[in-house]
């Protein structure tokens, strides 16, 4: 059975191992930096921007994770209040129901917070990625290029979703 909780300091490890398989097969996420503990404790688990990190597992196995971040001061428009989303599912477990376990989470802790919509930016060629969150409900409002740090284009596409 897969569980889904609020993400704590203890699963840094995992997250990281699971994010460092992502990035090293690449093709699904603009992160090229592979992650360690600390940086993962900055980035997703407890940057001051955090809304809500959730983690899935199942026994012991982290199975995937959901950040949603505030954005910038002053990038709201007067009638929403914006979350930035990133999803991460470990290999072989796309298409099983964790994402969508995730994204329940997720979505109640944005409610919760005060949360009117959603930004799921990904990279056009991350198939999945797109599909999962057309599925959810989220519909895409924008597409731009913007080259990885390796100077790679790879165009963006921006779906959002309102709660």
């Amino acid at each position: 059975m897969i569980t889904v909780r609020p993400a704590i300091p203890a699963d840094a490890s995992q997250m990281t191992d699971l994010i460092n398989t992502i990035i090293k097969t690449g093709g699904t996420t603009a992160h090229q930096t592979l992650f360690d503990d600390a940086r993962m404790l900055n980035h997703y688990l407890a940057p001051e921007d955090l809304v809500s990190c959730m983690v899935a597992y199942k026994d012991d196995e982290l199975l995937g994770f959901q950040s949603l971040k505030w954005p910038e001061p002053d990038a709201n428009p007067p009638d929403r209040v914006w979350g930035y989303i990133a999803s991460f599912v470990k290999e072989g477990q796309q298409g099983k129901g964790v994402g969508y376990r995730l994204f329940s989470a997720t979505k109640s802790a944005a409610q919760s917070a005060g949360v009117n919509a959603i930004d799921a930016t990904i990279r056009a060629d991350n198939i999945g990625g797109l599909a999962f969150y057309e599925k959810m409900g989220f519909r895409e409002s924008a597409r731009f290029s913007a080259p990885l740090t390796d100077g790679t284009s790879v165009d963006r596409i921006r779906k959002d979703l309102l709660l």
